[in-house]
Order: C-alpha cells, then sequence, then structure tokens
C-alpha cells in the first residue's frame, strides 16, 4: 500500500482520489495503531477541510468522494443514497457465475464498532446489487475435491448501498471475491496468494458517474487498477476486459 493519494477529479465543491487497497478513509476505534487516512491525504491534496461523501471499505480500492464544504457533503450523501449516482465495480470471484444476475436479498445492518447488529427483522435492509459476468478463466490448480479452480470477472452494480453489500451478497450466491478475509473462501484466496502473487481483495470502485448538484453537468470518474490488480489481469489474460463505457450519470 502507498500512502499517497491519486487525483481523479477536482472543483470547486468536491475532490476525487483514487483510494489504495489497505488504506482507512479515517479513523477508527478498532485501528488506533493506524497512522495515514484517505482523509487526511485528502485535506492535505485539497489544503482544507474536506467531508467523505460515501463509505469504501477498508481492503476496497477506487474511486473515493470528498465534498469540501459541509453543503457539498449533504448533497452528495443525499446522492448517494437516494440512487442518483452510478456506481460500477470490478470484482474476482469465485467459480462461473452467471452471465447476468440481480441479487436482491435483505442485510443485517453492521454497526461501525463491530458485527451484526442482531437477529430481529426490525435490522434488516433493503439490498439490491447487479453483476455482468465480463471473463471467466480454469487454471491448473486442484482446490479442495476439485482438480481445477475456476474464476470469473464481474463488472458490479449497485441500486443500494449496504455496508459489506457486494462482498456479503456475493457470498450469498456462491461466488465470493477473491482476498476477501471475511467473507469469503480461504483456500482460494491462498492461492492466489500463492500462485499469482497477490493477497488483496480482488474489488475496484472502477466509476461513479452523478449530476453535478450545482451545474447539472453530468460527471464521470474513474479509477484505474492498481499494480497489484492489473498484475492479476495480465496473468489471467484478462487485459481490455474492464469497462468498454463508463456508466450514465443518473
Amino acid at each position: 500500500m502507498k500512502d499517497e493519494l491519486c487525483v481523479l477529479y477536482r472543483d470547486d465543491h468536491f475532490l476525487a482520489v483514487n483510494k489504495p487497497a489497505g488504506m482507512l478513509v479515517h479513523r477508527s476505534d478498532l485501528d488506533r495503531h493506524e497512522t495515514v487516512f484517505a482523509l487526511q491525504l485528502a485535506r492535505d491534496l485539497a489544503g482544507c477541510r474536506v467531508y467523505p461523501v460515501h463509505r469504501l471499505d477498508r481492503p476496497t480500492s477506487g474511486v473515493l468522494l470528498f465534498a469540501l464544504s459541509p453543503e457539498a457533503a449533504r448533497l452528495g450523501a443525499e446522492a448517494f443514497q437516494s440512487d442518483r449516482v452510478s456506481k460500477v465495480y470490478l470484482a474476482i470471484v469465485r467459480g462461473i457465475a452467471d452471465e447476468e444476475a440481480v441479487i436482491d436479498y435483505p442485510l443485517r445492518a453492521i454497526p461501525d464498532r463491530y458485527e451484526e447488529n442482531g437477529d430481529g427483522e426490525e435490522s434488516l435492509r433493503e439490498a439490491v446489487t447487479a453483476f455482468r459476468r465480463l471473463a471467466t478463466v480454469e487454471l491448473p490448480f486442484p482446490v479442495g475435491n476439485f482438480p481445477t479452480a475456476r474464476y470469473s470477472l464481474l463488472e458490479v452494480s449497485l441500486s443500494t448501498g449496504r455496508r459489506h453489500q457486494i462482498r456479503r451478497h456475493l457470498k450469498h450466491v456462491f461466488h465470493p471475491i477473491i482476498g476477501d478475509t471475511t467473507y469469503g473462501d480461504g483456500r482460494h484466496n491462498r492461492l492466489f496468494r500463492s500462485e499469482l502473487g497477490c493477497g488483496r481483495l480482488l474489488l475496484h470502485a472502477a466509476a461513479y458517474s452523478f449530476r453535478h448538484p450545482w451545474s447539472g453537468d453530468a460527471v464521470t470518474i474513474t479509477a484505474p487498477l492498481d499494480d497489484a490488480f492489473a498484475a492479476v489481469m495480465r496473468r489471467l489474460c484478462w487485459e481490455g476486459k474492464i469497462l468498454s463505457t463508463p456508466p450514465p450519470a443518473p
């Protein structure tokens, strides 16, 4: 992980950066030993106070949007919460996934401090994830009782924004994301570490599109893959398989 951020977009109201995998967005009571945060680095880049507009899990890389004022933060957060932002992710998952699918499966809330928020029905929240399969591969490595290992590259989009939504939904349909130490398959994670030299979560926030709350113009922000993710794509002969066109602004 590099202790730096690449600026993807900036205007008078917003700053977007490409967050590295493994970097926290802000301080957490559960990670008190950490000293580098995207919020801190974005503030240094902007030269002023910044406000996170949305979540991005620590192990996930890609587009992270900050607001440069409380008003921009409010309008940006409202856009994310009301499904007025098109969000597209790339994920490498275990198995051969369907060509297309929509996962409509409610999820229990996960509070900031720890795990699941009780067992009651009242904690279930609507959650919808769609994906499109971009590529598949079969590798000559035995895993468990199988002589080979099969994987899919997915383009994933969200209609809701629950915590760990993509990771939990893909686990629910038996296609956990490679490198996911919480919801994934340890055998396949170990294979990627030993054979492909990659231990990171293979989930990347590739593109966000939205209508600018001040100008009304369509804004599309894309983030390139980091070296580790890109190296896996090359090893699997998946170069050129990602995002033919950015998502349209709602």
